[in-house]
């Protein structure tokens, strides 16, 4: 059940996986729920779904004034869009690596800007930023996701400081492997022979993750959990694995740490 007066929420990205299941969830508790995507093609059941291209200003304006109108204020943001960008830095392409940061960060910086000053005049509201594992221990081959993720980090850190003055509670949920379309549905940088025997290992690698990864349910009931709390925390990371990584990073060596990450990818055999 809601609690308070947590009643409306818009999560972005919600067509499929991590999205949809926050916004199918949130909507199981009682909340009237507005999911975006690019090209909606109907409501998913209790969701309402709105048109809404995090890369562009006037959809972003126009999808919040929009949901605005029809509930009257939102009390909830979940900024979940965003999509993975795979390949070696010197791979990536500019017009690459600022199609991942357009999404992933300005993305959300256009719906925070469109969601605050409502919020703001209220004295409440609820923001939740997913971020990622890989913002916090970033990974081989995803230097341009893993850089728009450490971004969104960032900068929920310091809206916590600039918002709570306004009743405003903001999070991030930092997820590690989740089975969902993320790792089938990316953009893939023209790759450099050079790279390829690193590169398959670390795919192979991320495979095993993702196999035995759970659903994205868990995340959904992570940011539930946040919605419903009358003191919300700073930062959830969700998995076993996303866990344990986080805290040996945060309590080993650099040098220690990054010898085990690269002996788990093997990025070490066949050096030159």
């Amino acid at each position: 059940m809601t609690t308070g007066l947590v009643t409306t929420a818009l999560v972005t990205g919600a067509s499929t996986g991590i999205g949809r299941a926050i916004a199918e969830r949130l909507a199981k508790d009682g909340l009237v729920v507005f999911g975006t995507a690019r090209a909606p093609s109907g409501d998913l059941g209790a969701v309402r779904m709105r048109a809404m291209d995090v890369c562009s200003d006037q959809s972003v304006r126009t999808c919040v004034q929009g949901v605005l109108k029809e509930a009257g204020h939102i009390d909830v943001l979940v900024n979940n869009a965003g999509f993975l960008s795979v390949g070696a830095i010197e791979e990536a392409t500019l017009d690459s690596a600022r199609a991942q940061m357009e999404t992933n960060f300005f993305g959300a910086v256009r719906v925070l800007h469109a969601v605050i000053p409502s919020m703001r005049e209220r004295s409440s509201g609820r923001i939740v930023n997913m971020t990622s594992l890989a913002g916090i221990v970033p990974l081989p081959f995803w230097g341009f996701y893993n850089a728009s993720k450490a971004a969104l980090e960032s900068l929920t850190e310091t809206l916590r400081y600039e918002l709570m003055p306004f009743g405003i509670r903001v999070s991030a949920v930092e997820p590690g492997a989740i089975k969902t379309l993320l790792y089938t549905v990316d953009v893939k940088a023209a790759a450099l022979p050079a790279y390829a025997p690193w590169r398959k290992r670390f795919e192979r690698r991320m495979k095993e993750f993702e196999t035995a990864a759970p659903g994205p349910e868990v995340v959904a009931e992570a940011v539930a959990a946040l919605v419903h709390s009358g003191k919300p925390r700073p930062r959830t990371t969700v998995t076993k694995e996303a866990v344990l990584f986080t805290t040996l990073k945060r309590w080993t060596p650099a040098g220690m740490f990054e010898s085990q990450l690269r002996k788990g990818f093997k990025l070490d055999v066949d050096r030159p």
